[in-house]
């Protein structure tokens, strides 16, 4: 004859059953995070691989000893920084991690901070007209507000002038020089007229 089983208990759970219950859950949630932690770092590695490479390319830049040398090793280095800001870009997407789309927006102040307004003649004010720092978006949330620069009403700024670079001079940026046609075109300076007459006499 076997001895009857033991009867089950189907009251509410006790205390220590809740506390135990809430320490399982809490362990289940720390080993995920810490899993895609572990999976974020190492999908980052190839990112310093590509970095250090990019330093060993601007040391070859410095190093170049010929114009040609120059440019080789400058796309070289531009090519090796865009790939690895578009191998982290890509991995900031793959967690829901993107860029605020901003350019051409009227600036919302609940998730952009305005550093900046520049005259524009045809753009409404406050459209967003550039971004002196990215803002990036996970899922609904803001990670960090776009920094922009917005249009406000009025003429558009003059344009800088333009530079070009003196490769005989080691590089040295100098303001572009007046073509002798247009030298004619300028107006003459009174002390010029002055001098050549003070010569004559």
């Amino acid at each position: 004859m076997t001895d009857p089983a033991p009867a089950v208990a189907t009251g509410p759970p006790s205390e220590l059953d809740k506390l135990r219950r809430r320490v399982e859950a809490l362990s289940r949630k720390r080993d995920e995070a810490e899993a895609r932690l572990c999976d974020l770092l190492t999908a980052l590695l190839p990112l310093d691989d590509v970095l250090a490479d990019t330093g060993r390319r601007a040391g070859a830049l410095h190093e170049a000893r010929s114009p040609r040398e120059t440019v080789s090793a400058a796309i070289a280095l531009s090519e090796q920084v865009d790939a690895a800001h578009r191998m982290l870009r890509g991995e900031l997407a793959r967690h829901d991690v993107v860029p605020v789309d901003v350019l051409g927006r009227i600036v919302d102040p609940g998730e952009m901070h305005v550093v900046g307004t520049e005259p524009h003649p045809t753009w409404p004010e406050g459209t967003v007209l550039r971004e002196r720092l990215t803002g990036f978006r996970r899922g609904g949330a803001v990670l960090r507000a776009p920094r922009v620069v917005v249009a406000v009403t009025g003429p558009a700024p003059e344009p800088e002038p333009s530079v070009t670079i003196d490769a005989s001079g080691g590089g040295r940026a100098q303001p572009q020089r007046t073509t002798r046609s247009q030298r004619r075109r300028l107006p003459r300076k009174p002390s010029a007229g002055r001098g050549r007459r003070s010569r004559r006499t």
